[in-house]
């Protein structure tokens, strides 16, 4: 149970319609409007437990007030993988309640019971507020990431 009546719980194939609007808001945050088939396949992904994709919602009673997306990858660093947390976000109406820090502590709960070595995320400059937590509850790699697409 998260702060303020909040509960995580591990996406189920009955929450498509919760997730959604969840995942369409993240989407809007970051300016980007993904293919339908995208998020068909990562709908699909979450639900697969052959996948290293998870992910859960924060619950206010009867409403999903947030989504986290976390992928378990192999590193050359360590024996233990990494979990990538890929994506967080919390609704406008719940923010400043601790839906944010409950997620990523289910996620750091999830990495620990996997055997995960390291917890690491991105986030865009501009996410000042959000970086307010993470400086809280995570180290600055010092890294700058860099991209192809293709």
């Amino acid at each position: 149970m998260g702060g303020d009546g909040i509960a995580i719980r591990t996406i189920g194939a009955g929450d498509r319609a919760a997730w959604l609007p969840l995942w369409q808001g993240y989407q809007a945050f970051y300016r980007v409007d993904l293919p339908e088939a995208a998020t068909a396949c990562t709908w699909e992904r979450l639900l697969d437990p052959g996948e290293p994709v998870d992910g859960a919602l924060a619950w206010r009673g009867t409403e999903a007030v947030g989504l986290v997306h976390h992928i378990r990858h192999r590193s050359c660093w360590t024996v233990g993988d990494y979990c990538y947390l890929q994506d967080l976000f919390v609704a406008g109406t719940a923010r400043g309640a601790g839906v944010g820090r409950a997620l990523i502590d289910h996620v750091y709960a999830a990495a620990r019971a996997a055997g995960c070595s390291r917890v690491h995320w991105l986030t865009h400059e501009t996410n000042t507020d959000a970086m307010v937590l993470y400086d809280r509850v995570a180290e600055k790699s010092g890294f700058v990431q860099y991209r192809k697409i293709f």
